[in-house]
């Protein structure tokens, strides 16, 4: 309102001269004169307050012009917004450099690309770690400096939820892990972690269990052995030794079923990453093979299997296998005696393909869940023990299932059972056999 009623202050200032002007005018017998000279002054003092807007604008660092009335109150705002703009710039400034400066002093890389990968910087690590130089390559696609194609396949998938690993060409291999987050209109953000000690470790870690995993088969042969040959002539032993070596035998047992799931789970490891050598898995010829060994092993268990649904996955067959059966041994084991355990295979709403096991044991709390999958982890010792597990086999099942592109999916509560699901892609459909119920 205060600019409204400036500027009807300068309308009546106008009127008033150019009232003036044609009075004087009529007295003088020059009324068009008179009104054309007050109204040509008029616009040359606009003109001039114009021209010295126009200037300060082209050199906005200078002090504004004085001026009164309207132009003087024009001016006065023109100065605090532009001082405004210039402090929000300033701060704006301040805080990209701040982030620059922290992004700098990163030990990961950091490159900022544009929606075409396009860098628009980088810091000093991404130059040690992927050979960038800044500002050299600043415009510069990144695919044409960085080329690896897992990187590339990474950057141009555009899904970037989970990290990405790359190994270099050069010897010694170096690996990075890629984590990408997408902002702005496209932009992107590039971190570059230099992984290659932590890679060692783990591959030291699952060389160490392999190697000595394979060293115990030998002494543990010739141990069941021995014991075997003994307990076969259990009758010729003096009573107090037959218990202890039935208890060594027992202990034996179970320490070549570790060892046979470690080694087995060291091979699955070492797989993972490498290019599958796949087939086509027939899952309901899997599951009835799967049953049959447990019921032979297990005559108490009742196990009830049904297919919906002949097709088949893309896989590794003896993986499948040890994943499946670790799965039903594990539901028959923690199940009552004569509680059924039911295996299905189904196709899912959600354009998946499940494999389930479940069953109607006691179940598992749920701050179990989460670690079920870890080695050795157990949530009652003295079952575990009892029941003769390793403590390896959902460890099995989670490797199997991520070397398989699939996803563990673990529903439990107690008193209510248990229900474990491998959930695949869709694969091609194999319809070899007609769907079957077995009992």
């Amino acid at each position: 309102m205060r600019a409204i009623g400036r500027w009807y202050r300068e309308v009546q200032t106008v009127v008033v001269l150019l009232g003036i002007a044609l009075g004087l005018g009529f007295w003088l017998g020059y009324p068009i004169e008179s009104v054309a000279l007050v109204l040509g002054w008029r616009l040359s003092v606009y003109l001039w307050h114009l021209r010295r807007v126009l200037r300060w604008i082209d050199q906005p660092e200078t002090e504004p012009p004085e001026g009164a009335g309207a132009w003087g109150m024009m001016l006065d705002q023109m100065y605090t917004i532009a001082r405004h703009n210039r402090d929000a710039r300033s701060r704006l400034q301040h805080t990209v450099d701040y982030l620059r400066d922290s992004f700098r002093s990163l030990r990961d890389g950091a490159i900022l690309v544009d929606q075409n990968g396009l860098i628009e910087w980088s810091n000093t690590s991404a130059q040690r770690l992927l050979g960038l130089r800044y500002p050299q390559d600043k415009g510069q696609n990144v695919l044409s400096l960085v080329r690896y194609p897992d990187f590339s396949s990474y950057l141009l998938a555009g899904d970037y939820q989970e990290p990405c690993v790359v190994k270099s060409t050069g010897y010694p291999a170096t690996h990075f892990q890629v984590e990408i987050s997408s902002f702005g209109a496209g932009d992107r953000l590039i971190l570059v972690r230099d992984i290659t000690r932590f890679v060692q470790i783990e591959q030291t870690r699952q060389d160490f269990v392999g190697n000595v995993s394979h060293e115990l088969r030998t002494p543990l042969t010739v141990i069941t052995g021995y014991l075997e040959t003994m307990l076969d002539n259990a009758d010729q032993l003096a009573p107090a030794y037959l218990k202890p070596l039935q208890q060594m035998s027992q202990q034996a047992q179970r320490m070549e079923n570790l060892v046979r799931d470690l080694l087995w789970l060291s091979k699955i490891e070492a797989r993972i990453g490498q290019a599958p050598d796949f087939e086509n898995v027939h899952i309901p010829s899997l599951l009835t093979e799967v049953v049959a060994e447990v019921c032979s092993a297990y005559p108490e268990a009742t196990i009830e299997l049904i297919c919906e649904t002949s097709e088949s996955v893309r896989g590794e067959y003896r993986e499948l296998y040890s994943a499946v059966i670790n799965l039903v041994v594990n539901a028959v084991k923690y199940s009552p005696k004569g509680a059924p355990v039911l295996v299905t295979w189904k196709r899912t709403d959600s354009d998946t393909l499940a494999l389930s096991v479940s069953d109607s044991g006691l179940g598992i709390a749920e701050e179990h869940l989460p670690r079920l999958t870890e080695r050795f982890y157990r949530i009652d010792e003295s079952r575990s023990y009892s029941g003769g597990g390793t403590g390896l086999g959902l460890a099995i099942v989670k490797h199997v299932a991520a070397g398989h592109d699939a996803r563990l999916h673990i529903e439990s509560k107690l008193g209510h059972g248990s229900c474990f699901s491998l959930e695949f892609l869709t694969s091609q459909v194999t319809p070899e056999s007609p769907l079957e119920t077995v009992s």
